[in-house]
């Protein structure tokens, strides 16, 4: 566990707006990623885990990676303290500014989409080592869902303008409408393909492209109607020069370096993984050990922190970033340690159970079709294996957004070096040591150990830039003894857990996992008082509050 920041003076942060914010956007999520689930589960039930389920995995990753890594992390990080400030800084409250830079980045996202479409084969060269068939494939298909970059771009953008106009709903709940399109895509293909070999057809392969972009063109366009209901209108403007964009832009670069690191990191992980499924194969081993089982318990494990720390930071990051603009650091610092600390309430308690319960989770998400038991068993070993490092990569999450606030994305480039070295070097160690069955396992625990050395260097390093010279050692935050405590807790309700999803099995691993789901809450509840645990004992209250005016 890292050391982490804490706010040790001023009245703690109780903001009904900020909790009322986040309860939207949480349940957004969660209806996001409960139909996501039925999404993968339909794609996984059509595609199976072996070498076709890769290269459509390959080819719908690409256009995220390559939107992400060129400017996907800069739209995210920078543009609602730039579009804070503006709004305090200018006559007309940011209106031409945000018109501007929406301009910007809509000619930098067509330009990218255009050249990333063209270069399709040497995309997919970068990341696998496919030939023939295979690579035909995948190529086909990820010309077809490249032209996402353009709708996850615009999707981020107009998303931020809500945002940062205080309407966080509908970017947390338009993502249900992609995942309706996409069920319905592969749905039609095992309709139509239900006695087929698994081998896809071009006019499969245009089926599957084109549907998935269309899910996520849709996803975009349905933001439109809140954009209206904000009274937001966007007029291009292309008179750049002078405009102060330059600060945003020289933002953006550190940001791009960071994400490049990123996925320089992410480069090695797919290679390697698609690498060992193709060894895999060639060797009989049981179960698809590549990038699609990589991927799926990954998608599955990022869930608790998509639906909680990025809604409770998203409802945050507005008021955050005011606190920085106005020099307020102890009230920047008391955000992000009540972010850290309710966040950690959650999400705790959720890796715990993917950790306990990762047969039955794995099992009741993605047990069907052309899925086997095998399959099932090498998904929830890596699982486990992701599982701890949630704890991190939910910190890490939270604590960069403490540097955003302030506009600063150099210290977060820097410190994520950390994280990318360490993931790199351990995943080609796993590739290179574990057999074929195991190297993506290792591959996932590679990546918990890159999480947590990154909160720890991180934690470390906010704390000392918010509390100033001569605070109190990190290592004594009240937020770390929170964390601790926490995890103290889940120990025993993650071995009950356990234990109660065994005994409902014979029941099915829906049930299995429900019970030990149960049973872990009920006992982490229980020891919520004794252990300290303020949050949960706050949570828990206020839910029985409710339940007794209902």
């Amino acid at each position: 566990m890292s050391a982490t920041v804490d706010s040790t003076t001023g009245p703690p942060v109780r903001s009904a707006s900020v909790l009322r914010s986040g309860a939207v956007m949480a349940a957004g999520s969660v209806v996001s990623r409960a139909t996501g689930f039925v999404r993968s589960a339909v794609v996984v039930a059509a595609l199976g885990t072996g070498l076709t389920a890769d290269g459509y995995a390959v080819a719908n990753t690409v256009p995220n990676i390559l939107y992400i890594l060129l400017i996907g992390g800069a739209l995210n990080a920078v543009f609602v303290p730039e579009l804070v400030r503006a709004a305090k800084e200018h006559a007309d409250g940011g209106a031409a500014y945000t018109d501007r830079l929406l301009t910007l980045c809509t000619v930098g996202l067509l330009a990218l989409t255009a050249l990333a479409v063209a270069a399709a084969p040497l995309v997919v060269g970068v990341y696998t080592e496919y030939d023939g068939r295979q690579a035909g494939l995948t190529v086909a298909l990820a010309r077809y869902c490249l032209p996402q970059i353009l709708f996850y771009g615009l999707f981020t953008l107009l998303g931020q303008v809500l945002n940062a106009r205080g309407r966080f709903g509908a970017m947390m709940w338009t993502p249900v409408l992609n995942n309706i399109v996409i069920i319905g895509v592969f749905g039609l293909y095992i309709g139509v393909a239900a006695d087929s070999d698994g081998t896809l057809s071009n006019a499969d392969t245009h089926l599957l492209g084109w549907g998935t972009t269309a899910g996520t063109a849709v996803q975009t366009l349905a933001l439109i109607p809140a954009l209206r209901a904000a009274r937001f209108r966007w007029r291009p403007r292309f008179d750049w020069r002078g405009s102060g964009l330059t600060r945003p832009v020289r933002a953006a670069g550190w940001l791009v370096l960071l994400v490049l690191t990123n996925q320089l990191a992410y480069w090695v992980v797919t290679r390697l993984s698609t690498a060992t499924g193709q060894h895999a194969v060639e060797q009989g081993v049981a179960g698809g050990a590549g990038y699609t089982a990589y991927s799926y318990a990954y998608q599955l494990w990022v869930v608790p922190q998509g639906i909680i720390t990025v809604s409770l930071v998203t409802a945050l990051m507005p008021r955050m970033s005011r606190a920085a603009a106005d020099g307020d650091l102890a009230g920047l610092r008391r955000d992000v340690a009540y972010a850290l600390r309710t966040s950690s309430a959650v999400v705790v308690p959720a890796a715990t159970a993917l950790l306990a319960l990762a047969p039955w989770v794995i099992g009741s998400v993605f047990g069907y079709g052309r899925t086997t038991a095998a399959d099932i068993t090498v998904m929830a070993g890596i699982m486990m294996a992701f599982a701890p490092g949630l704890i991190a990569f939910s910190g890490q999450y939270v604590l960069s957004r403490g540097f955003y606030a302030m506009s600063d994305t150099r210290t977060p480039f820097l410190l994520n070096l950390v994280i990318a070295a360490v993931q790199a070097g351990l995943t080609a160690a796993a590739y290179l040591l574990l057999p074929a069955r195991w190297a993506v396992t290792g591959i996932a625990g590679a990546s918990t150990v890159a999480f947590c050395a990154g909160f720890a260097v991180t934690g470390y390093v906010l704390s000392r830039r918010l509390s100033g010279p001569g605070a109190a050692s990190p290592l004594r935050s009240p937020t770390l003894g929170a964390h601790v405590r926490l995890i103290a807790a889940c120990l025993p309700a993650g071995a009950l857990a356990y234990g109660a999803a065994r005994a409902a099995e014979g029941a099915g691993d829906m049930a299995a996992a429900g019970a030990g789901t149960l049973t872990l809450l009920l006992v982490v509840v229980l020891l919520a008082r004794p252990f300290g645990l303020g949050e949960i004992t706050a949570m828990t209250a206020a839910g029985r509050a409710r339940l007794r005016r209902r």
